[in-house]
């Protein structure tokens, strides 16, 4: 009986010894595949990185747009102000003339806002799917994301 158990453990240890060195050769050859998967990416990560760098433009050049928008709009709301002035002080018979002026380049300018709106919302929208690809964190760097907090 005695042979039995020593027997038995010798054959425990030798199961024991054999499934460590398969856990043990999986796991390195599971280290040595991602290595090779890494080497692989390498330069796919350079190109994120280049990706990342034009990003960034582009966040600038969508700055660039809002700017530009901005002050597009408050150049039309002094023109607006000057014009609803010189209506407000004429004689009243020219004040109707004058008011269809006014109503006349407030529906311009209102239907030109809504065309670039349309046409940056779109922008904004392909901008903002291109950041979420990348990740959370190329949101957070965002120029347009810290502009808005």
């Amino acid at each position: 009986m005695v042979n039995n158990k020593k027997g038995e453990s010798v054959k425990k240890w030798t199961l024991v010894g054999l499934v460590s060195m398969v856990i043990l050769s999986s796991a390195s050859l599971s280290s040595a595949e991602e290595m090779k998967n890494m080497q692989g990416k390498e330069p796919a990560m350079k190109q994120d990185m280049m990706m990342s760098g034009k990003m960034m433009e582009g966040c600038k050049e969508m700055m660039a747009e809002k700017k530009k928008m901005m002050e597009e709009m408050k150049a039309q709301d002094v023109q607006l102000t000057e014009q609803v002035a010189q209506m407000n002080s004429a004689p009243n018979d020219q004040k109707i003339n004058l008011m269809a002026a006014v109503i006349t380049r407030v529906v311009e300018q209102r239907t030109a806002m809504n065309m670039q709106m349309e046409k940056m919302h779109g922008k904004m929208m392909k901008h903002m799917m291109q950041h979420m690809q990348m990740g959370k964190e190329s949101m957070a760097q965002c120029s347009m994301m810290k502009d808005a907090e």
